[in-house]
């Protein structure tokens, strides 16, 4: 069975224009076309369009998609692979709802929240990204020990000692910035980024050690994924945070 673009939309739920942007990309080529030119699409694209649909409810970008769309067939595993990130995902959006809808019954004159209520849905959701996201890696490195005793530490962080936290990422961040402008990872304003790297992990950390730090540093740029994390504010962040730990650290 074939099915035109309008009725692969319809199918879908997906818009014609975003069919044609998949097709310029390479994403979703049609199988076909009929004699006055328009796009037939068989099964083997609408189960690639699934796929797709699948990791965009991931929030995974178009152009990896496509990468992991080639680097293996379709399966069971993968299926449920997708069927456990979905879940994952729906648990976290879960604690989100519940504490706003707590949030909302004390605004209109229900029960008082109190302060760790408040903040405990935004903390577990931050745990079960950063899981979902780099549980595998982190724990294969340092053992489900650390990273359980990381997870305790974090859940134990009290509505001041969390906003400080979210506080000195952001000040790290501003630093590593301003010591990427004047391209000197030896430098003042490398060495306050690193210092502040490192009060930021200790809010997690069960201890802290040099070692561990530069293994750390280490990962984020043997791994794509902890890479983006960074480079998302500027390319080469990574790299740089990484040179700027090695030369710091000692």
């Amino acid at each position: 069975m074939h099915y035109t673009i309008k009725q692969l939309a319809d199918l879908s739920g997906v818009s014609t224009r975003t069919l044609r942007h998949y097709d310029a990309l390479g994403l979703l080529k049609p199988s076909d076309f009929t004699v006055a030119g328009y796009r037939l699409y068989g099964e083997a694209e609408v189960d690639r369009l699934q796929q797709i649909l699948f990791y965009k409810e991931l929030d995974v970008p178009l152009q990896e998609i496509e990468k992991l769309l080639e680097e293996s067939q379709q399966d069971v595993n993968r299926l449920e692979t997708h069927l456990l990130a979905l879940q994952e995902k729906q648990s976290r959006l879960q604690v989100v709802i519940e504490t706003l809808t707590k949030t909302i019954e004390e605004k209109k004159g229900g029960r008082k929240m109190s302060h760790s209520e408040k903040f405990e849905g935004l903390k577990k959701t931050w745990i079960e990204e950063n899981e979902q996201k780099y549980g595998k890696e982190v724990r294969e490195k340092y053992g489900d020990e650390v990273v359980d005793s990381s997870t305790d530490k974090m859940m134990g962080l009290t509505e001041s000692q969390f906003q400080q936290m979210q506080e000195t990422e952001a000040t790290f961040i501003q630093e590593l910035m301003q010591a990427m402008d004047e391209n000197d990872s030896e430098g003042e304003h490398a060495k306050q980024a690193v210092e502040l790297h490192k009060k930021w992990l200790c809010y997690s950390w069960p201890s802290y050690s040099k070692e561990a730090h530069l293994g750390l540093a280490e990962m984020y740029v043997a791994d794509p994924r902890f890479t983006a994390y960074y480079d998302k504010h500027r390319d080469g962040a990574t790299q740089f945070l990484r040179d700027a730990i090695h030369f710091h650290t000692k």
